[in-house]
């Protein structure tokens, strides 16, 4: 599918995304969805800025990466009130600078969406996952994330989900049309070994890997349970990820990580390292109770690898063979499960038709064709309101 030039004259397409850490290569799905995404909007004509959180960025002063414009604005250290509060101030400078369209990311920052709209801005608001259904919140914190799917949902002008699932289950439950668009991957060539597999104590095809970072809805410890007890001769597991705040979940993986045999924690990775990690594994598994459309589980399988993920209907989207998955929480069928893997791997033209798999089903530059042509017609729209003229580029358009 192919995105259709727009018959307005106001080009390119302003795009001003809103509600993440940041980009480049910083950890978490959203952020990872919204650097592959902008990137490919710049490059078919539109001027992207996205804003993000100073702390997490490598400047404080506002740069360009890959065409794409990254503003950092300032947010409290407070976890509870960090995405609130930089929304806000990510709100009040969308209105200055008056982008064609404002995309927030995530239900907790469409809290935001109606000052938004009140504003006078066209809103598209991309769901990534339930995240009152996390692990870590409180009961006022999962009240204001289900306010924040009610707001974003019913108030902005266009609405995407990560996955079906989702998107059938907004639509039923706020009355509104929402898009499905997934999340994507690249299919890279499978990387050499170049030293990375060395620096952790692994071998090719005898380990085992799960990226995600370290918070309870990812479910790590039944991981280490499950390998613990499978008793893999030869066998590694390899945690990579971080926790963006220490916190007593993130320090019992790390301790119990440390006491079991075999078991290696890499910390956040990035770039080659990730993917050297990735594309030599023998196994991916992803034991998470909570997904939206789990980008580091396609990656994995972009590279051919062999996996295993719990039936939560996010990861059961990804379309694997039943063999694939496991129920959540069930440590004994996960283990059941790494036996069975490890003992029969998949040849080449397994791995090769898995790739190919992949490449057809999610690609990247449909799916910011489609995101493009729904910003196109979110901005056609006809509108009471008279917007004031754009102050100043968003960045420069791509070639």
């Amino acid at each position: 599918m192919t995105s259709r030039p727009s018959s307005s004259p106001r080009v390119p397409l302003r795009i001003m995304m809103l509600g993440l850490r940041g980009i480049p290569d910083l950890q978490g799905g959203v952020e990872r969805h919204v650097q592959e995404l902008a990137q490919r909007l710049v490059r078919s004509g539109c001027a992207v800025e996205v804003i993000g959180r100073a702390r997490y960025l490598p400047s404080r002063r506002p740069f360009d990466w890959r065409g794409v414009r990254v503003t950092p604005l300032p947010c409290p250290r407070m976890t509870v009130l960090e995405a609130l509060v930089h929304t806000f101030l990510g709100v009040l400078y969308a209105a200055w600078v008056r982008p064609d369209i404002l995309h927030i990311h995530a239900i907790g920052p469409s809290l935001l969406v109606p000052l938004a709209r009140g504003l006078g801005l066209r809103v598209v608001v991309t769901h990534h996952g339930f995240d009152y259904d996390r692990e870590k919140w409180g009961r006022l914190a999962r009240a204001m994330l289900r306010f924040g799917e009610w707001a974003g949902m019913r108030f902005a002008h266009g609405r995407i989900a990560v996955s079906r699932d989702i998107a059938s289950v907004v639509t039923a439950r706020h009355a509104v049309a929402v898009s499905p668009i997934p999340n994507g991957v690249t299919v890279h060539p499978v990387p050499p070994e170049a030293g990375t597999l060395d620096r952790f104590g692994l071998e090719r095809g005898r380990y085992v890997v799960m990226v995600s970072r370290l918070v309870p809805e990812k479910r790590h410890l039944d991981l280490i349970e499950a390998f613990a007890r499978a008793d893999l001769p030869g066998w590694k597991l390899a945690l990579v990820g971080g926790a963006d705040h220490a916190d007593s979940y993130s320090r019992q993986v790390l301790d119990r990580a440390q006491r079991t045999k075999g078991v290696v924690t890499t910390g956040f990775q990035t770039g080659s390292a990730l993917q050297e990690l990735l594309a030599h594994a023998g196994l991916f598994v992803l034991p998470s109770s909570h997904e939206g459309l789990p980008i580091a589980l396609l990656e994995a399988l972009s590279y051919g690898v062999p996996t295993l993920s719990s039936d939560i209907p996010p990861n059961r989207e990804v379309g694997l063979p039943e063999a694939c998955y496991f129920p959540v929480r069930d440590i004994g069928a996960l283990t059941n499960g790494l036996v069975r893997a490890c003992n029969r791997l998949p040849d080449e033209a397994e791995r090769t038709e898995s790739r190919e798999r992949i490449r057809r089903v999610f690609d990247w530059e449909v799916i910011a064709a489609r995101t493009r042509e729904l910003y196109i017609t979110v901005r056609d729209a006809p509108s009471p309101r008279t917007r004031a003229p754009g102050r100043a580029p968003l960045s420069r358009p791509g070639p």
